[in-house]
């Protein structure tokens, strides 16, 4: 069931609302075939952020959108909250919305976890899994001691501090989704300097410790292909923070972490991208995720 009614703030600019379990979760859809591919974003990460390569891959598959309860175009809710809650979610959206499985989970940071989880508990709904940078239970494992999970800082933003976020967020943004449409990129920037979004995405952040403690205690990944790619520049908010010396040690880890896990499976492959950023990463080489995520569709198709 589509949601019509709601405040300006809960009509998204593209897809539809529906309902799932009492509220109502934002997704959009495009293309058609199987298996779909499914795009889980990062903390503070939505949906539309990911227009880019979505509209691609839906060129030769169903490729969607979505929000988590509590993100987004979604309705509010507690955050935050378990994998298993998460990833239960989603299977119960795309049921409500006849997408039916397996899908090609594409998920970046913290969205790569709640996509792990997906697919310990729903092995027979997933086809593959991309990773973008996705966040992994033996993060601490390889990762210098100073940026282990456990290092997050707890609480959210003071409203002070996120005042002063929204106004250098806003030209960041409006550069970031320059190419998106403007009856998108006007919501999507507005939703992203907001404090809703800002201290959704805060909460969610700093439960990566539990999160990991959660896969961790699960089943293993099942054995479906799996591609990591892995952003070897320094974010923005990096640059006067690392030196080429510990930007070389972090790139090392990550090339370690993500080999590791495409170990894990029958076909895994970890492709690193020196000129792309983690926050991102879609936008600096959207070829490269596109491509990976037809990589697997190919195989699977």
């Amino acid at each position: 069931m589509n949601d019509k009614q709601g405040d300006d703030a809960r009509v998204p600019p593209v897809g539809s609302r529906v309902r799932v379990a009492g509220r109502h979760l934002y997704l959009h859809r495009d293309g058609a075939g199987s298996p779909s591919v499914v795009f889980l974003p990062g903390a503070g990460g939505v949906g539309l952020d990911f227009l880019n390569v979505h509209r691609a891959v839906a060129e030769f598959t169903t490729s969607v959108l979505y929000d988590r309860a509590g993100t987004g175009w979604s309705d509010p809710i507690d955050l935050p909250r378990t994998a298993s809650e998460v990833a239960t979610e989603l299977r119960s959206l795309l049921a409500a919305a006849e997408i039916p499985g397996p899908h090609i989970l594409v998920a970046h940071d913290l969205g790569g976890a709640y996509a792990r989880r997906f697919a310990q508990l729903f092995p027979g709904d997933t086809a593959g899994f991309v990773g973008l940078e996705p966040l992994h239970e033996d993060w601490d494992t390889h990762m210098p001691a100073d940026l282990h999970l456990d290092q997050i800082p707890a609480g959210v933003p003071g409203r002070f501090q996120t005042g002063a976020l929204r106004v250098l967020s806003k030209p960041f943004y409006r550069k970031l989704f320059a190419d998106w449409p403007a009856e998108v990129r006007g919501p999507l920037v507005a939703g992203h300097v907001s404090r809703a979004w800002m201290i959704a995405g805060a909460r969610e952040r700093h439960n990566a410790a539990v999160v990991r403690d959660e896969l961790r205690a699960g089943p293993a990944f099942p054995d479906v292909p799996v591609v990591l790619l892995g952003a070897l520049a320094a974010d923005s908010g990096q640059r006067r923070s690392l030196t080429k010396k510990l930007l070389a040690e972090l790139n090392a880890a990550k090339s370690a972490l993500y080999g590791a896990v495409a170990d894990e499976v029958s076909v895994g492959e970890y492709r690193p991208l020196p000129d792309a950023r983690h926050t991102t990463l879609h936008l600096d080489d959207p070829e490269a995720v596109v491509t990976a995520v037809r990589d697997l569709y190919l195989r699977t198709a």
